[in-house]
């Protein structure tokens, strides 16, 4: 019998390629404010046309812009991260329940909606309703990009778990890192050539990019499950999926999602503070050109994600490089910390190691739950990853003081403010050992080589057919 066209490589990776688009643009909307940080806390008129785009700072000049007050401001990103936190749970169970298709219309949907409130917000400046739509804009659109990553992900398991997973993932985080490198490389530009509304509305235009490929990606997946013979069988899985399968989640996968939150608690609230760091310890530095030293972590793993995927694809061993990424971790911090070593060091070294935890830490998780739970099993990791990153925030902003911004932070908070990542760091290696441990117990699923897996188990019977955890008695029938 002749080989459906979905059973060949051309449509898993067709899949794929319209997969990465969906959050392409949400990426780029996403990071939009903290390029045009000046504008939106601007001025809303300038006297005497004393008017500049942003581009420097002297006592003169005037930013106009939508009138934010600082606190105004950062609203907008603690509304997105503690509404991502809260929804993703609940959107992985609904994506578990009504499926892929359903998940990618409405998530990708939601962040169209919510970045045209947002800037059709911005059309009020100087009135009461600004701040109420752009932040409801915001809402709506964390709503729909935390969860569109996890039906992003568990699209990407579906069709290449058993072959190139590490490589899918890998490229899903290149084509998400390229929103975020493209939005900063031109969004300031065009700010300052049509302004910031029209700047707001072409962030909105790229997510319906993702909404017209969310369309192309459900017909490819719909088709494809046909050809496969599977719609059925993960339509009849889908149906038991309950809230409480949760309880049977096994250890291996909070292990799992401790070793992922530990350390990306050790990356996001660093690159968050790392362009002020290295004016404040490092002399020498604009604030440009610390800028483009703290964005290396995330230009290091654009280039380097794809490469990784396909190297952890076809040496397997994701415990053991779970391990190894936190323990290279460990000098970064301390070089930071305690030495003059060139910054630009230290951000190439943690953008290569994130390049490796997030190829082998993330795909490791479609292989210690069961597809019809994958959902699930993604949304609370996200969100126990947010929650950890928010509190880390807290910490580190209570570590460095509240006090006039404008003023150098002392070295020693900045030493305190590095302790505190070297201990995430440390909790992150004790969490991905005990992961190796418990999964050697399990028959070492997450360190054989994808190779070895696919001739070791029927191509897609784990994928589409493995029991509930409700089902499950024993946590070793999990693979």
């Amino acid at each position: 019998m002749a080989e459906a066209a979905a059973e060949k490589a051309y449509y898993r990776f067709l899949v794929l390629f319209f997969n990465c688009l969906l959050t392409f643009g949400s990426y780029f909307c996403f990071d939009i404010p903290s390029v045009l940080q000046e504008q939106f806390q601007g001025n809303l008129t300038c006297p005497n046309g004393t008017h500049h785009n942003g581009t420097g700072h002297n006592g003169t000049d005037c930013v106009e812009g939508l009138g934010m007050t600082p606190e105004e401001y950062n609203l907008l990103y603690a509304i997105y991260a503690w509404t991502n936190a809260l929804v993703v749970i609940m959107a992985g169970f609904l994506i578990d329940k009504l499926g892929n298709r359903f998940g990618v219309f409405l998530f990708s949907f939601l962040t169209v909606l919510g970045s045209s409130i947002f800037a059709l917000g911005s059309h009020f400046r100087g009135t009461p309703y600004l701040l109420p739509l752009m932040l409801t804009g915001r809402l709506l659109f964390g709503s729909g990009n935390g969860s569109l990553t996890i039906v992003q992900n568990r699209i990407t398991a579906f069709w290449f778990k058993g072959k190139e997973l590490a490589l899918a993932f890998g490229l899903t985080l290149s084509f998400s890192r390229l929103g975020s490198v493209l939005n900063f490389f031109f969004t300031q530009q065009f700010e300052s050539h049509f302004g910031i509304q029209w700047t707001l509305w072409g962030g909105t235009l790229l997510c319906v990019l993702g909404f017209l490929s969310a369309v192309v990606v459900s017909v490819l997946d719909k088709m494809g499950m046909k050809q496969l013979g599977l719609d059925g069988v993960i339509q009849q899985e889908s149906k038991k999926v309950r809230v409480q399968d949760v309880r049977h989640l096994p250890l291996r996968y909070w292990l799992l999602v401790l070793t992922i939150m530990f350390f990306y608690n050790g990356i996001f609230p660093f690159v968050a503070d790392a362009s002020k760091f290295i004016q404040d310890k490092y002399p020498g530095y604009s604030q440009q050109a610390a800028a483009y030293i703290a964005g290396a972590v995330y230009d290091s793993s654009l280039v380097l994600s794809a490469a990784v995927g396909i190297l952890i694809d076809y040496v397997g061993l994701r415990g053991i490089f779970a391990v190894g990424c936190a323990v290279l971790t460990l000098p970064v911090f301390a070089l930071l910390a305690f030495t003059f070593v060139p910054p630009l060091v230290s951000t190439i070294w943690l953008g290569i190691t994130y390049s490796f935890a997030a190829a082998s830490m993330w795909p490791s998780i479609p292989l210690v739950v069961p597809q019809a739970t994958l959902g699930t099993a993604m949304g609370l990791a996200t969100s126990v990853q947010m929650i950890g990153i928010g509190l880390s925030n807290v910490i580190v902003g209570r570590i460095l003081g509240t006090k006039s911004s404008e003023l150098k932070i002392p070295l020693w908070r900045w030493q305190q403010m590095m302790v505190f990542m070297l201990a995430n760091t440390i909790a992150c290696i004790v969490a991905s050992i005990s992961l190796n441990i418990a999964d050697m117990k399990q028959g070492g699923t997450l360190n054989r080589s994808t190779k070895r897996s696919s001739t070791e188990e029927p191509a897609r019977q784990p994928v589409d057919t493995a029991p509930l955890l409700s089902e499950v008695e024993d946590e070793g029938s999990i693979n």
